[in-house]
């Protein structure tokens, strides 16, 4: 039984108390009525969605409803009678985590399903989506033809997304113009190709970020997650005269911040290791940027390449181009382990980098990465800052441009 949207409704009193007053049975005793059984499969959709407003709680209504310590003796107001709910399994769906209260999510054995990665949106394209698209838009494969450049350059150039919902809607806006040819009396099959997506789409929508190969002193290469997918992330570090200042610029919020501090407060610490002078902060400010500042960026997985992009200022040596990294900084200099690493290594691959920088502790992750996306990449397993600076750097000091 799947319950699609049902935040929306009237919150609680929709899921098992229609009304306070007892007139008709709730959504699960009626799920049940419909099931006709006492343990059926109930999934809750966008459980991430729900909100508290003056028709009532769902959070906690959904805290009766899934606690296995209560739930057998869940009592709907219609009922006004003891029932179990033990036997009945729950799943509840979520794009993200954080909004969900976390008495709730206590309750809750959380299964995390990485986002698709390019290749497996490229068959599921060609055996599932580009079928059923040609087929509702009255269609037949004698009218229309999908290349895979094709389809990979709307999965790279026009969607950015961890499913395929928009990946869908890009092929079903192609086959409606090609429908419409069709009707117009036109008889000849249509090859779509990567050179004639401009023309059924409209330029490119999607730019995705290029490994940076310039090799300027100041900039690092970071690995990030978002909810679709992994991306990389440039850290651009200058100073100007100045006198013990700091500037972060680029939305980012107060995790980032902190591991800003975090890296520039071990750097000065241990300004003799890196060969840096150790009164540049009594002379310079210092400034740390994150291009796409309209988009906000958090997370501990930046620290890395935080301490990077400043020893690359400091020591005015630029960072192996093709060369990213992740990992969380401590203030005595340990790299801590992050999540999101396969999402992480797919966007390496895509952006064409050729070595990655990974905490030790994150081993055991690349398990999870397909053996054909670690194919032609690099990587390097580090316990503490100065094993990534080491890495990081392929010139001496000075020689820098």
């Amino acid at each position: 039984i799947v319950f699609g949207d049902w935040s929306s409704d009237v919150c609680s009193s929709d899921l098992f108390r229609r009304t306070y007053i007892g007139s008709m049975p709730g959504r699960i005793i009626q799920g049940l009525k419909h099931a006709e059984t006492n343990n059926p499969v109930f999934m809750l959709d966008e459980v991430d969605k729900i909100g508290l407003d003056f028709r009532g709680d769902p959070a906690a209504a959904l805290l009766e409803v899934l606690d296995p310590e209560q739930n057998f003796s869940f009592a709907d107001h219609y009922l006004d009678v003891p029932f179990d709910l033990s036997k009945v399994m729950f799943i509840t769906t979520a794009n993200v985590m954080d909004p969900i209260p976390s008495a709730l999510k206590d309750r809750m054995e959380v299964l995390e399903l990485p986002g698709y990665i390019e290749e497996e949106k490229l068959h599921i394209a060609l055996r599932y989506l580009v079928p059923r698209q040609i087929k509702e838009n009255g269609l037949t494969p004698e009218h229309i033809k999908f290349s895979e450049e094709a389809i990979t350059k709307i999965i790279g150039e026009y969607t950015r997304e961890a499913g395929v919902r928009n990946l869908e809607r890009e092929i079903a806006t192609i086959c409606r113009k090609v429908a419409k040819e069709v009707a117009s009396g036109e008889k000849a099959r249509k090859t779509v190709t990567a050179a004639s997506l401009h023309r059924y789409l409209g330029p490119q929508k999607v730019f995705p970020e290029v490994a940076d190969r310039t090799g300027e002193v100041g900039m690092a290469t970071g690995l990030a997650w978002t909810p679709v997918g992994g991306e990389i992330l440039f850290i651009e570090a200058t100073k100007m005269p100045g006198k013990k200042g700091l500037s972060l610029t680029g939305s980012l919020g107060e995790v980032m911040k902190e591991s800003a501090q975090a890296a520039l407060s071990h750097i000065r610490a241990k300004s003799a290791g890196f060969k840096i002078d150790p009164r540049f902060f009594e002379k310079y400010d210092i400034h740390i940027h994150v291009p796409s500042g309209a988009i906000p960026k958090d997370g501990p997985s930046a620290g890395v390449a935080m301490a990077t992009a400043l020893v690359s200022l400091l020591t005015e040596r630029p960072v192996k181009p093709n060369l990213a990294m992740t990992g969380e900084i401590t203030l005595r200099g340990k790299v801590m382990p992050v999540g999101g690493i396969k999402e992480k290594v797919i966007a390496a691959r895509r952006a064409g980098i050729r070595e990655v920088i990974l905490p030790e502790q994150n081993r055991k992750d690349l398990e999870e990465v397909p053996d054909h996306v670690q194919k032609n990449l690099k990587f390097h397993f580090v316990t503490n800052i100065e094993q990534v600076v080491s890495l990081a750097f392929n010139s001496p000091r000075g020689k820098g441009r």
